[in-house]
């Protein structure tokens, strides 16, 4: 695909590009954020470097992709639940993840996009990879994919106590939804299975349904769909939760990692 405004410098053949020529901290034209959309539906999971974006400029830009979407439990900032904290240091017990997942994906309409600014990164580590689902459905055999295309499975999170003290929004959501979707704007069929939220496949024994998911989250994390991201200060991220998951590296102990994230609202998958 060409660009005129801006430069798209992919990561891997296979998922993930460095923007460069677009300006975050100003509000996009047409033209311009006609061209990031385009890059995003190719590459999945875009990057932006040197954007010290204000929160007010961070809504406006999530704001720009649809309505926000707030998270059930996660700390916010400016008192504005749709600025999601997300912070990891020397005290914290976790790393502020869920292993590979994709947002929020128990929720009945999953979020469609998230759009992260990282503000404080340790001096070494702290990287985050990102999947290419389409990739990794199209990898299977025509009988798994035969196999998995009419199931559904059960997405659930409990954040009790998984933010520490913070008192969570909402319930923790459960929803089901397909194993095997379609994008709403590719058309393209993805594996939307993940680690972090999905517990159960309708219509198996629980012995089968394990077995089964072990084997699709085994078979998604292989590098070979993966592109990896080494953050800067100020640096924006933008994936499509729709078609790629995401795992954030803890390995800079005792050192800071801190951002802020701004949620778009998705829609109900479908098959």
């Amino acid at each position: 695909m060409r660009y005129q405004l801006i430069e798209v410098e992919p990561l891997t053949p296979t998922i993930g590009a460095v923007i460069h020529g677009a300006d975050l901290t100003k509000t996009l034209d047409d033209e311009t954020y006609s061209e990031i959309h385009d890059a995003w539906m190719e590459h999945q999971v875009l990057f932006f470097r040197n954007q010290p974006m204000t929160n007010e400029r961070h809504l406006e830009l999530g704001m720009r992709f649809g309505p926000l979407h707030i998270h059930p439990a996660a700390p916010f900032a400016d008192d504005n639940p749709a600025l999601m904290v997300v912070h990891t240091d020397k005290d914290s017990w976790r790393n502020n993840g869920s292993g590979w997942h994709s947002d929020v994906s128990a929720d009945e309409e999953p979020p469609m996009a998230s759009i992260l600014h990282i503000r404080e990164v340790p001096s070494q580590g702290g990287d985050t990879l990102f999947a290419n689902m389409y990739a990794a459905y199209e990898a299977l055999s025509e009988p798994m994919r035969k196999f998995l295309d009419p199931l559904a499975a059960i997405h659930t999170s409990d954040y009790t106590n998984f933010y520490g003290e913070h008192k969570p929004q909402r319930e923790s959501p459960t929803a089901t939804h397909p194993v095997v979707r379609t994008h709403p704007v590719t058309g393209r069929k993805l594996l939307y299975v993940n680690r972090g939220f999905t517990r159960q496949i309708k219509d198996l024994s629980r012995a089968e349904s394990r077995a089964l998911l072990d084997y699709l989250f085994e078979h998604a994390a292989q590098p070979r769909f993966h592109c990896r991201f080494q953050w800067e200060k100020d640096t924006v991220a933008m994936w499509d939760n729709r078609c790629t998951q995401h795992l954030a590296v803890w390995d800079y102990y005792p050192e800071t990692r801190s951002g802020i994230r701004v949620t778009v609202k998705g829609d109900r998958p479908y098959h």
